[in-house]
């Protein structure tokens, strides 16, 4: 690659950023004022951190274009248009990496998206997902944990009553809110294990079952937090659901939920290790 052709791409995302500039700033405040969504601020870095472990690769490869980039691209600016005009934000954010993805297979071609794809598709994690979204998924998420949880409580021969997402003990009650759905806990540990599928050995399949494990490890962390919560409310009160501790446990249980997964990635890269030998 020349020097010509590398000043060619800086200029290719300056103007990327550019031209989608006006939707940074609620984006980013959007990060700001939900602690769900503070893990978007690593993902650029992350992102980039892809694309330097793959610089000897992009440094020998031929430039091309391709008109189904083209075609990504220009799909993608009139989505952001539309959805800009409309007041649309995640149809927008979504688009402006959409953008990125269809500019550089338009402008650099088949051998620099094929080495690409991963880095720039990693940046999908940076857009919030919609209230609209959470509020219609977490719901059967928190009767779920809530009817999970109220089992585990009567197995340890502790009285609770369970009503829709309500616990109720002999000297209080406590309610699972949508923040303890999991959901949220969801998307961060699914962001997390696609970095841990970039540096699987295995094949697809393997990396497709990492990816899978995400969804019931954080349900079961979940219940564990509520059923967990559960007990010592019926002991101390629903103080501890509001306070300190409460937010602590959201906190110890994310550590175990990534620890889980990490065993997980683990135990699939040995069995891919002892295939090989």
């Amino acid at each position: 690659m020349t020097r010509k052709d590398k000043i060619r791409i800086a200029m290719l995302l300056v103007l990327w950023l550019v031209v989608f500039y006006p939707i940074y700033p609620d984006m980013v405040h959007t990060w700001l004022d939900h602690s769900d969504n503070s893990h978007a601020f690593l993902v650029p870095f992350i992102a980039f951190y892809f694309v330097w472990e793959k610089r000897h690769e992009l440094a020998t490869a031929r430039l091309g274009s391709s008109a189904w980039g083209g075609g990504i691209l220009a799909a993608s600016l009139f989505v952001f248009v539309a959805s800009y005009a409309g007041g649309i934000a995640f149809s927008a954010r979504i688009a402006m990496v959409g953008a990125l993805f269809g500019l550089v297979w338009f402008c650099l071609g088949n051998n620099f998206i094929r080495i690409l794809a991963f880095p720039i598709s990693f940046l999908f994690f940076m857009v919030p997902v919609p209230d609209s979204l959470i509020s219609r998924v977490s719901l059967p998420l928190q009767l779920l944990a809530t009817r999970l949880s109220a089992k585990m409580i009567e197995s340890c021969s502790i009285p609770v009553y369970r009503e829709g997402n309500m616990l109720y003990f002999i000297q209080t009650q406590l309610e699972v809110a949508e923040a303890c759905s999991g959901i949220r806990s969801i998307v961060s540990l699914l962001m997390l294990s696609m970095i841990f599928c970039y540096f699987s050995r295995g094949g697809w399949w393997r990396k497709t079952l990492l990816v899978a494990a995400t969804i019931p490890i954080a349900m079961t962390a979940n219940v564990f937090r509520v059923m967990g919560t559960g007990i010592l409310a019926h002991f101390y009160g629903d103080r501890v659901a509001r306070g300190f501790l409460h937010q602590f446990s959201g906190l110890v249980i994310f550590a175990f939920s990534l620890a889980v997964m990490f065993l997980v990635h683990v135990l699939i890269n040995r069995g891919r290790t002892e295939h090989v030998r």
